[in-house]
């Protein structure tokens, strides 16, 4: 098969690493950073290209794995045309991206809903954290909003400040000018969990994907929030989330022609009721990369079937960890400026695409030999984001033993940072979800 891989953020090298190895053809684009110049990553690992268009007649498989607007705005006409595309289109990364259309989907849907509010000032909207008191999560709403602006507050006063924060000194990567929209969702306390799925011309796969993410950068979920340190996540075929959060959507996934990955992240209560928080319209990272170490067979076949209306994605009947592995300035290199490529990877080959799956990585050359006193072509770093580590296993810890004791056999120099309790919290967690009917099959 000939596979096209659009990769705006270069998280897919360890995937398009294994579709090569199971004989198919990729290339792989990657989008240029932000002064212009042509992304590392996947140097000398995938064949790359420099324009993706001039590829699309040729694939009979196009990958797309990330949202963003001007790349998915390119692709709309190729959607139209009927293109084998297996990736998100607009009117599914606006339910991601668009917080209050998502909240509409999902209220005519029949969902619950948390309430909140949206806003596009911030004294607006610190009156009316002060008028009532209440806990509030931040959550930008549009995709030229900065980031920064989804926080989780602990309390009132904690909201007030950053909200005073953001006016005073404005988020750093805020792309546009005007006022930002955002909204301000009541603090739904409970335990968070998501529920994914595979949907494609006939609807969803039958497996579905219950998953825990890890969002803090440090062990306890403490420190700042970089989007997922590691995440524990297992398929089932019969699912009470899915049934209450996945299905009732199928309608409208179909009425946008949507295909590809759709995920809903939600607050179960103590009484068992579920609350939507968001949803992810594309293949989250490291999500997509620890739910392959589940996959039993070729890649990428199942995603062409899935297009045409088959349903052929066959998973092992266990639980996956997932660990990832930085190095500094993570998560703020972006801000820093310092330079992340070049730092061999040493020890990694012989776990590559099982045990260790390579993201912000390329071919360089290093020292090697006991001594340090050969050099020879290696896998190296292309930026902070290195790896990911999984294991698989029956139980929680049974695979977050398996990711740790890869992690151990890898060598990388420049301080490299991982959290070591991905799925800790689960020990407490999975009996009361499972007293509510939910993650049953889970063993920790």
């Amino acid at each position: 098969m000939k596979i096209l891989v659009l990769d705006e953020l270069g998280s897919s090298v360890d995937w398009c690493m294994m579709c090569m190895q199971s004989g198919h053809e990729v290339r792989l684009w990657v989008e240029k950073d932000k002064t212009g110049k042509r992304s590392p990553i996947g140097d000398g690992i995938v064949p790359k290209v420099v324009e993706w268009k001039a590829h699309m007649q040729w694939a009979d498989l196009i990958f797309v794995t990330y949202n963003g607007e001007k790349l998915l705005t390119a692709l709309e006409p190729y959607h139209k045309k009927k293109y084998p595309i297996f990736g998100s289109n607009l009117a599914g990364a606006a339910l991601e991206v668009e917080r209050n259309t998502g909240q509409e989907v999902f209220k005519k849907a029949g969902l619950n809903i948390i309430p909140g509010q949206e806003f596009s000032d911030y004294n607006s909207a610190i009156k009316f954290v002060q008028k009532t008191g209440e806990r509030y999560v931040s959550k930008p709403d549009g995709d030229d909003v900065d980031k920064a602006l989804s926080y989780l507050s602990g309390s009132a006063k904690d909201m007030v400040y950053m909200l005073e924060r953001w006016r005073d000194k404005p988020p750093e990567k805020q792309k546009s000018k005007a006022p930002p929209k955002f909204i301000l969702q009541k603090f739904q306390p409970g335990i968070e969990m998501a529920i994914g799925g595979w949907f494609g011309k006939n609807g969803w796969s039958k497996y579905a994907l219950t998953n825990f993410e890890h969002k803090k950068h440090m062990a306890g979920d403490s420190g700042v929030n970089t989007g997922e340190m590691g995440t524990c996540m297992r398929y089932d075929e019969n699912c009470k989330l899915a049934d209450k959060l996945l299905k009732p959507l199928t309608s409208y996934l179909h009425s946008i022609n949507y295909r590809g990955f759709f995920d809903v992240s939600a607050i179960v209560d103590d009484k068992g009721e579920c609350w939507p928080l968001e949803a992810t319209a594309r293949p989250g990272w490291p999500c997509f990369t620890i739910s392959c170490a589940l996959h039993v067979g070729d890649p990428a076949q199942w995603m062409l079937d899935l297009l045409n209306g088959e349903d052929t994605l066959e998973v092992l009947d266990e639980i996956a960890t997932g660990v990832v592995i930085a190095i500094p300035d993570f998560p703020y290199t972006e801000y820093t400026g310092r330079d992340c490529q070049g730092f061999p990877i040493y020890g990694c080959e012989p776990l590559l695409t099982e045990d260790l799956h390579l993201v912000m990585a390329k071919m360089g050359e290093a020292p090697d030999g006991e001594k340090g006193d050969e050099r020879r072509k290696m896998y190296v770093t292309a930026g902070d984001y290195v790896a990911v580590a999984t294991g698989t296993d029956y139980s929680v810890t049974g695979s977050k033993n398996r990711a740790m004791r890869a992690i151990k056999k890898i060598e990388i120099p420049n301080s490299p940072e991982w959290r070591d309790d991905i799925g800790e919290r689960l020990e407490k967690q999975l009996p009361k979800l499972q007293d509510l009917g939910y993650a049953e099959g889970w063993k920790y």
